[in-house]
């Protein structure tokens, strides 16, 4: 007998993560980051090519290595979720919200979820990423740099709970 269960949080608008609602056994949603969703990558093409203005102005300066020689991917599935910006080598997650994003619950729990994982994780507004870019680059090489390391308010940045050494395959504490 295969038993219903909820998978994730519902995301902003009201919606499931893609395919969360699964039956136990049949390709339940991974709480490994290193575990793709069921129709993740397909989510997360789409993502690219329906990208903000902002999300697009900010990959053209972390592209191609063009932040200090720093890797950036985009849309990039981690478990049940899809990050904007990811430099794997530091474990840095950026995240450029619009207004949707405001005193979101869910954004609290998925922080919580990738810190735990061993990334730290950095929010932009959109408005910020177009209004102050350099400003917006500056702070983005001051994590990766290990300039900022505290957290920050309203969780703009947080940093990870877990060693680095923790992503890519290790379970997280409260998964062991």
């Amino acid at each position: 007998m295969m038993i219903e269960r909820d998978e994730g949080p519902p995301l902003p608008d009201g919606e499931r993560v893609a395919g969360a609602k699964r039956r136990s056994g049949e390709g339940a949603a991974p709480t490994d980051p290193t575990k793709r969703n069921v129709g993740a990558t397909a989510r997360a093409r789409k993502l690219r090519f329906d990208e903000t203005e902002a999300e697009y102005r900010l990959w053209g300066e972390l592209r191609g290595r063009h932040l200090n020689g720093y890797k950036f991917v985009r849309q990039v599935p981690l478990g049940l979720f899809i990050a904007d910006f990811v430099c794997r080598e530091k474990g840095l997650i950026v995240e450029v919200d619009g207004s949707q994003h405001a005193d979101s619950p869910t954004d609290t729990a998925r922080t919580a979820w990738l810190n735990g994982y061993g990334y730290s994780v950095l929010r932009f507004w959109n408005h910020e990423v177009l209004a102050e870019r350099r400003a917006v680059l500056d702070t983005i090489l001051a994590c990766l740099d290990g300039k900022i390391s505290t957290p920050s308010p309203g969780l703009r940045f947080a940093p990870a709970t877990l060693s680095p050494l923790g992503r890519g395959g290790r379970q997280a504490p409260e998964d062991r």
